[in-house]
């Protein structure tokens, strides 16, 4: 079963709950198969208790219709500051921030892209990568998230905790 087709089969189920499914990943393996999924709340964080709900559904829907073989471990999560991005309108939603994604087939001798999300025209994500505009085919795209922007004022925190070890080992 493949990650789209569980994340058609489990969407309606949490949208039942008043929350959204980010996307699905299966990770197949013998013996133990992992299914992940990440959801979100419209106009709030989601809680512990919002994945509890839905791992309950989830794990009921999955017991009725059976689309995976054997044992697997089901887990329920929000999708993080480094969130994952499945479809083109997910790639809409955050134009302008930075993400790292792999492709299936090279593009240009590479396989592997980090830089803003500049467009979305239809299921094609325009990406900046190292100054220069490359266009990939969603359908081509292997895995993809955002990359967290810590800002400034992180890396001034970063400094100062720097400066501060060195000050002990003196």
């Amino acid at each position: 079963m493949r990650n789209e087709e569980l994340t058609q089969l489990l969407a309606p189920v949490i949208a039942d709950l008043g929350l959204e499914c980010v996307g699905v990943e299966y990770s197949p393996s013998h013996g133990n198969s992992l299914v992940r999924v990440y959801i979100e709340a419209a106009d709030r964080p989601v809680t512990v208790d919002d994945c509890e709900v839905v791992s309950r559904q989830v794990s009921a829907s999955l017991d009725v219709h059976d689309p995976i073989e054997g044992r697997y471990t089901l887990e329920v999560s929000s999708p993080g500051l480094d969130r994952p991005l499945y479809t083109p309108e997910q790639f809409a939603r955050f134009i302008g921030e930075s993400a790292k994604l792999e492709v299936n087939l090279p593009i240009d001798g590479r396989r592997r892209f980090q830089g803003p999300i500049r467009a979305v025209e239809g299921a094609t994500i325009l990406m900046e990568q190292d100054g220069v505009a490359v266009r990939i085919a969603h359908d081509n795209i292997h895995k993809a998230k955002l990359v967290p922007d810590f800002g400034e004022e992180a890396k001034k925190l970063n400094k100062g905790k720097k400066g501060k070890k060195q000050e002990v080992r003196s």
